[in-house]
This record gives C-alpha cells, sequence and structure tokens, in this order.
C-alpha cells in the first residue's frame, strides 16, 4: 500500500440545519378550547378522529374541534404550501391544540 494503510475518513452525518426547539408545554385541562385536527388522507383518520372527539368531549367539557376539512391534505400533493401557511391558519381559527399523524 503506497499510503501506508491510512485512510481518508467522512463523517457520514452533515451538520444540522436547523436548531431543535423544545415541545410547547402541555395543556393541562383542554375544557373549553379548541383542538384542530390535521389529517393526510391515508388511513382511517375520519374513523378515528370520531372515536377520539367523543372520548374527549366526554372528558372535557366545551371542548370543540376544527376537523382536518378546513386544512387540507398534510401529505398531498400540496402538503408545503398547506404547512407553511398552519401558523397563521390554526391562530385565525383560534386552535389551541392539535392533533396530527393518525395512522396505522
Amino acid at each position: 500500500m503506497s499510503n501506508g494503510g491510512q485512510f481518508d475518513v467522512l463523517w457520514p452525518l452533515a451538520k444540522r440545519a436547523v436548531n431543535a426547539t423544545g415541545a410547547a408545554p402541555a395543556i393541562p385541562d383542554l375544557s373549553g378550547k379548541v383542538v384542530a385536527e390535521l389529517w393526510d388522507l391515508i388511513f382511517r383518520g375520519d374513523e378515528m378522529y370520531a372515536i377520539l372527539r367523543e372520548h374527549l368531549q366526554q372528558r372535557y367539557p366545551g371542548i370543540r374541534f376544527v376537523d382536518h376539512t378546513h386544512f387540507g391534505n398534510t401529505h398531498g400533493n400540496q402538503d408545503r404550501e398547506i404547512v407553511a401557511g398552519l401558523a397563521d391558519k390554526l391562530r385565525a381559527l383560534g386552535c389551541d391544540a392539535v392533533i396530527s399523524g393518525i395512522g396505522a
């Protein structure tokens, strides 16, 4: 070996492009709160959200929901535009919390 058995080594991970942020604090009580339902239209979200709504309404009086039809498909051909405008839309609709990622 002409290089004496030494090899260049590359680190397989790139530098972080975005600084991580912590999660928002949990809402201690969802009573009277508005909860947005985001769905990617892939797996039975319509059925799952109906079940979740029923259970959450029993547990938290006055809870209200903004269903996924107000937001669009979060995993479709317009997902970038939908996600880019999501924070403003959630604020405009008065949402306090979000349920996202219903799936198998």
